[in-house]
């Protein structure tokens, strides 16, 4: 019955959506915005959530790409400063802080076949990226490339402009990955297909996974052909390519070939000028089976401009999901880039038949009744991308709940940061929990809620050993805190303080489901947990310090040693002062003991004066809207949210603070541009501040949801919710969505 509901209020969502869709909102979208600066995203061609991302190559790594000269660690396929081309790769991660995927390289080029990616590729001009499309023109051949996408399969269109000898090639030897192991086999002298193996995300040991690929050109092959890095093969016939003699080219080899840096080559003779050559490519991540299954039912006989209308209309349509009045064109360039991005991950893992590789088992899984969603980056999307999801996009982030819940099922734990069906163990907390929490007491309920619920449960009480989300949850069940040196993830060292803030916020969303399931006791229990926060602050130096096996603080205390990513005894990618107000779950009580509203305004004000906020990375990204929480102070939050959007954000290829962490950044300032954010994960809550827009519309599942604003200025006079004033700056989902209504009158600040 509900999942009856729900498509009928998506249904009628969607007559209001094509009603309210005769503006093209893809035109403000700029996807160069965050392209430079270490921001990483990309601007290929990619579907909202889609699998398949289409993505210009032009980095190879600091340790092979020779047109780099700043030694810059590259953590995604394209940035923007570099113009020299390998071709296009298919799937890659948006706005990550460590290198992987970028794998299945496909190029066009003309006269002899170049297995070396320094000869093969090219520079190139006239770059033109909108969503679901990109183009460009390879310099060294006169070729127009192009590019459009499918949730699982992808068109490119070479135009090749002065004829010649033209080839299509695929390369497997390139890409971001840690891992470099690929096989292929030619089907024709039309179709390749293959696998390539991608893992180890930040360098960790979650076992490494394929990604699987069926490659199909428009023209037949003249002649075909691998080629193969050295050591070279025995007992074939081998050519030499290039002058460096690297590589073996095996030309009109029938059998398959396997190894670590081998390729393809389609070679289509001469062709007159003009003459234009289609390349689909359909991926999966269970077979090349279901790899040719998706290019058949989303491609098949498709012409490229019909895949990249329909790209085009559904991005249009998504978009259209919230329509803004009013604000600058670059408010509107900054908003709709920034819902672009946030809408490109998590992304779809299960094949059109339903299939997907489950979790950490290398097993075949089936999705009967929803899509299965990869990439879960949880330590940054927690905190406010699903929450936008659960606003506008309802029917995304419930499937993305039941795929949590499947994992569960499937491996036993719910993830932190799940890449393709392995957890990396990347960053720390458990922050599926609050997801779940949160989504749940928003009013999506449409998944197996006790089966959920038993894996918040395991995850919050297994001891350490046998508990891979949670390896140091002893001490924090027993004392409240975890002592330095129990546990050290990663190379970044000993997190302890890190680790246990985040199970605070964990522990009080899980209370509030325990209390919702009737579990009073486990509750109560969750909730003392949840303040344990209390043993890390210091009075003495008003910040959180770590603490020693024998419960003294450890160490000289430097609340500013950790910031820019550099790592301190206690913290990660942080500083003290990056996590002391990190309490989202009890403002009040930190309040209390920082001796009260004054003196935590007054530090809480310092951290932004002194240059202390971190506007790059998650710990601190909703200190901001804290002041709101204090009567008389909520002008600081109106105030910092300007500035900090006009400081971070703007339509320029740095136009992101920071790796934008899969949408995370993205969504602050979508969020802070729409006047309401929320400010802690698990609770069903937002905090206002002043809108960009004069008008804004969201169509949510009970709805349209109306946000204006009237007056000038950029802080806020008075507050009418559902057509009633109100005398807070803090207000439920519940009231947000049943109101219908957010009225916020403007004013000068005297």
């Amino acid at each position: 019955m509900l999942r009856k509901l729900t498509l009928i209020l998506f249904l009628i969502a969607s007559v209001c959506i094509k009603a309210h869709a005769q503006s093209d909102n893809t035109q403000y979208v700029d996807p160069f915005i965050g392209t430079a600066d270490y921001s990483v995203t990309h601007p290929g061609a990619v579907v909202p959530h889609g699998m398949m991302a289409v993505v210009p190559f032009n980095v190879t790594g600091s340790e092979l790409n020779r047109y780099d000269k700043d030694n810059r660690w590259w953590s995604a396929p394209y940035d923007i400063r570099n113009k020299y081309s390998v071709g296009f790769a298919h799937n890659a991660l948006s706005g990550v802080g460590c290198p992987e995927m970028g794998a299945i390289i496909t190029m066009a080029t003309t006269g002899d076949v170049m297995p070396d990616r320094y000869d093969h590729g090219s520079t190139y001009t006239d770059e033109v990226a909108t969503p679901g499309y990109y183009a460009t023109t390879y310099d060294n051949f006169a070729i127009r490339a192009e590019a459009t996408a499918t949730e699982r399969a992808s068109i490119e269109r070479y135009t090749f402009k002065n004829g010649g000898e033209a080839n299509i090639i695929v390369d497997l030897g390139t890409a971001l990955s840690n891992e470099s192991g690929a096989m292929l086999r030619r089907v024709s002298n039309t179709e390749v297909e293959g696998m390539r193996l991608l893992g180890t995300f930040c360098y960790t040991n979650q076992a490494v996974f394929p990604v699987y690929f069926v490659a199909r050109i428009s023209h037949p092959a003249k002649e075909t052909g691998y080629w193969k890095l050295q050591p070279e093969m025995t007992g074939v016939e081998a050519a030499w390519s290039g002058d460096s003699g690297e590589y073996k080219l095996y030309k009109n080899y029938a059998r398959e070939m396997m190894g670590n840096d081998i390729g393809f080559f389609f070679s289509l003779g001469e062709v007159a000028p003009g003459t234009e050559v289609e390349v689909k490519v359909g991926i999966s991540y269970t077979s090349i089976e279901n790899a040719r299954r998706n290019l058949e039912a989303e491609v098949s006989s498709r012409t490229f401009d019909e895949v990249r209308n329909n790209a085009h209309t559904t991005w249009n349509d998504t978009l259209g999901r919230i329509r803004v009045e009013g604000g600058t064109e670059e408010d509107k360039t900054i908003f709709y880039t920034a819902l672009y991005h946030a809408l490109l991950h998590p992304n779809l893992l299960s094949d059109v038949n339903g299939e997907y590789p489950a979790m950490e088992s290398g097993a075949t899984g089936v999705a009967t009744d929803y899509n299965r969603y990869t990439v879960f980056s949880l330590w940054d999307t927690y905190r406010n991308l699903h929450q936008l999801l659960t606003l506008v996009y309802p029917e995304v982030q419930i499937d993305m709940v039941r795929s949590m819940v499947a994992m569960s099922e499937e491996w036993g734990w719910l993830p932190r940061w799940e890449l393709y069906g392995r957890e990396t163990y990347t960053m720390e907390g458990d922050p599926a929990i609050p997801v779940i929490v949160d989504s749940y007491l928003k009013g999506l309920r449409d998944f197996d809620i006790k089966r959920a619920y038993e894996a918040m449960k395991r995850s919050a009480t297994t001891e350490g050993k046998d508990n891979p989300i949670r390896r140091d949850i002893d001490p924090y069940i027993e004392r409240g805190y975890i002592p330095v040196g129990i546990f050290a993830q990663d190379m970044s060292g000993d997190n302890s303080v890190s680790h246990a803030l985040e199970y605070y916020v964990a522990d009080h969303a899980l209370a509030l489901f325990a209390r919702e399931m009737g579990d009073e006791a486990f509750a109560e229990e969750l909730n003392r947990r949840a303040a344990g926060w209390k043993h890390y602050y210091s009075k003495a130096d008003g910040a959180m310090r770590p603490i020693g096996e024998d419960g003294k603080y450890v160490g000289e205390f430097d609340p500013t040693a950790g910031a820019n990513f550099s790592n301190t005894i206690g913290f990660h990618e942080g500083s003290a002062w990056n996590y002391t107000f990190f309490v989202p779950h009890d403002i009040e009580g930190l309040m209390k003991y920082m001796g009260g509203k004054k003196a935590f305004t007054d530090k809480l004000w310092m951290i932004f004066e002194e240059g202390h906020y971190d506007p790059t990375n998650e710990p601190d990204i909703a200190y901001p809207y804290l002041f709101a929480r204090i009567k008389g102070e909520e002008w600081r939050t109106q105030h910092l949210v300007k500035q900090l959007l006009a400081e971070n954000y703007s339509t320029s290829p740095d136009g992101l603070p920071g790796n934008d962490d899969t949408g995370t950044m993205s969504a602050w300032a979508v969020f802070s541009m729409l006047g309401i954010y929320p400010d802690c994960p698990g609770e069903p809550y937002y905090t206002i501040t002043t809108p960009r827009f004069d008008r804004i519309e969201i169509d949510t599942q009970y709805g349209t949801l109306s946000i204006t604003s009237e007056g000038e200025g950029d802080y806020i006079e008075g507050i009418a919710l559902g057509g009633k004033n109100i005398n807070k700056y803090r207000i439920s989902h519940d009231e947000l969505t049943k109101a219908k209504h957010l009225n916020i009158k403007r004013k000068n600040r005297n």
